[in-house]
């Protein structure tokens, strides 16, 4: 199974999160057969036309389930207004779309979602993008992952 989930800053200090009932997450979903992961990425937050401009991919994320492989991508868009994201759908009607400062978010989210969004802002930070196994960066340093 493969995914995406999108790593949108607004300014400096805030992050768009998916709300759902209570249960903050990065914006994600899955990538069907034959989409890429840009296409992937759009599906997960729509709005007008050119609102969500894809950057690149920061990081990706495995881990081995008993019976499969889920692979993540991350994806950065570049930052983003409020006014942008007040217009933004999330692919779940159950969800809405709210901006958190990036301090606040990283103390109320999984440590798996934690640790994507440290290592997804040092990827976009630094113009690297890394590999995690099972939402943890290896004891090794990071290595590159091929663009």
């Amino acid at each position: 199974m493969v995914g995406v989930a999108l790593l949108v800053p607004v300014g400096s200090d805030c992050l768009v999160v998916a709300d759902l009932q209570g249960m903050l997450m990065l914006p994600c979903g899955a990538v069907h057969d034959g989409q890429t992961l840009h296409e992937a990425g759009h599906r997960i937050l729509s709005g007008p036309a050119g609102d969500l401009q894809l950057l690149r991919r920061v990081a990706v994320d495995w881990v081995q389930t008993r019976r499969r492989k889920v692979i993540t991508h991350l994806l950065a868009v570049l930052s983003a207004t409020p006014d942008t994201v007040e217009r933004l759908i999330y692919r779940d009607p159950r969800a809405t779309v709210r901006v958190m400062p990036t301090l606040r978010l990283l103390d109320q989210v999984q440590p798996t979602t934690r640790t994507r969004i440290v290592v997804g802002l040092h990827a976009l930070a630094t113009g690297e993008t890394f590999s995690m196994e099972g939402g943890a960066v290896p004891a090794e340093p990071p290595t590159k992952v091929p663009v």
